[in-house]
């Protein structure tokens, strides 16, 4: 008979991810002398020292080192064996989610109704923030599951790369700017520049174009929110770089104006990013739905925009305190 179990093992791969105890016990959601028991009667089976005990961390020794490459496979092939035994319908636990804004106006609705409907034994927790802390979440194991603007380059991250966001200039139809062709940067560059957060690739991008080729410092306006970004937007404080798909309703209905411009940022690629250690079966077909959907959003989006969507139309003239200043 073999001395040791899955669980073991199991408890053993999320020690050596983790570093802790502590933290193994709560992704296990059971107690620290629990995990303790667990990796002393693998060590015993084996007869072998796996971590070295610090102050606050653990760390694996060689022969841990030497167990993890079999430990992960014996690990795979058990999930397997599951997924083999059990129904789609019957996969159950939590998936911590995170999510960028820009998925929560778009297709973020479309996708948890598939998943309930799918995995309906999986309960969702759901994260909206920025994707450097989404990032920074995902790497410390706070997160399962991450959509954001990636890739994430590390060796232990999977990313599915997703459609991208085009991004347009849009105002308020109040602003007054020159009523002609494709406009100018320094057309623009008369109002402020509502922009993504100072930590966005976005913004980073912008911000190297406005000072790298205009001679007048750029006004620029960062934003944590999306939705703080459309408001100001729809108040005339500034022209915005947003995604088409974000405000869409509002360029139909002729409350924000898309803006032909000579130039605009790149547009937003986003990844469905989740850890391969330890495995992560929920995650990993999370993200795969999580595809699906994009991509069939991103299709249904495609058709209804209307062949030419970017003209500014003519704009009437505004009082000189239009936006505030």
């Amino acid at each position: 008979m073999i001395p040791f179990n899955i669980k073991q093992l199991e408890t053993f791969l999320l020690v050596a991810t983790f570093g802790s105890f502590r933290k193994a016990a709560e992704r296990l959601n059971t107690t620290q002398p629990a995990v303790s028991t667990r990796i002393a009667s693998l060590e015993g089976a084996l007869g072998a020292k796996l971590f070295e005990r610090q102050s606050s961390t653990v760390r694996l020794t060689a022969e841990g080192q030497r167990l993890l490459p079999p430990a992960q496979r014996v690990l795979r092939v058990a999930e397997q064996l599951q997924l083999t035994a059990n129904s789609l319908s019957e996969t159950a636990g939590v998936l911590r989610l995170g999510v960028a804004e820009t998925i929560v106006h778009t297709w973020l609705p479309d996708f948890l109704k598939e998943l309930q409907a799918n995995y309906p034994l999986v309960d969702t927790d759901i994260v909206v923030d920025t994707t450097t802390t989404l990032r920074n979440e995902l790497m410390s194991h706070r997160l399962d599951l991450a959509v954001l603007m990636g890739p994430i380059l590390e060796y232990s991250i999977e990313n599915m790369e997703l459609p991208s966001f085009p991004l347009v200039w849009v105002c308020s139809p109040a602003l007054k700017l020159p009523n002609r062709g494709k406009l100018t940067l320094n057309d623009l560059m008369q109002f402020p520049i509502i922009s993504y957060a100072r930590t966005t690739r976005p913004y980073s991008e912008l911000y190297r174009k406005l000072t790298g080729e205009l001679e007048a410092t750029p006004r620029i306006f960062p934003a944590n929110s999306l939705a703080a970004s459309i408001k100001m937007t729809l108040n005339g404080i500034g022209i915005a770089s947003l995604p088409r798909e974000v405000v869409q309703d509002h360029t139909a209905n002729g409350t924000l104006r898309i803006v032909d411009c000579e130039w605009h940022p790149s547009d937003l690629r986003f990844t469905a990013s989740y850890s391969s250690e330890p495995s992560n079966p929920i995650a990993e077909r999370a993200a795969k739905l999580a595809g699906c959907i994009a991509h069939a959003y991103a299709a249904r989006i495609g058709e209804a925009q209307p062949a030419n969507n970017s003209r500014v139309e003519p704009m009437a003239s505004q009082p000189t305190d239009a936006i505030g200043r």
